[in-house]
């Protein structure tokens, strides 16, 4: 896969930086945010490096679908099926990405409002 050797993710897919790990496979790598958001909130990043999502090519499409595969996963892991949770790219400095390397955040364990943010 690969990297982008001044990413912050890249180096936690490295095991250059220390990061709680919920899960990995071939394809991802999901660990705690340092600053949560809610109870449950986990973030769910490819091991390929790709900086927001204006940069995915037509073979990331299922790359991108196994980040949602994840996060259905780790939802039923942690009980938030019945109760409900939520899913987040942000994409862009607007919008409020500020590590460029794709991810989704999975939030939940509380009820959230609307509009977010």
């Amino acid at each position: 896969m690969s990297a982008d050797q001044g990413c912050l993710f890249c180096k936690i897919i490295a095991q250059q930086i220390p990061a709680k790990t919920v899960y990995e496979d071939q394809l991802a790598i999901a660990f705690e945010d340092i600053n949560p958001q809610a109870p449950v909130h986990v973030l769910i990043v490819p091991r390929k490096h790709i900086p927001d999502i204006s940069s995915m090519t037509d073979k990331d499409r299922e790359l991108v679908g196994h980040l949602f595969w994840v996060a259905a996963k780790l939802a039923s892991e942690n009980g938030l099926i019945g109760g409900g949770y939520r899913m987040v790219i942000n994409n862009g400095r607007e919008a409020g990405q500020t590590v460029f390397h794709i991810h989704l955040h999975l939030l939940g364990g509380r009820v959230f409002a609307w509009p977010p943010g």
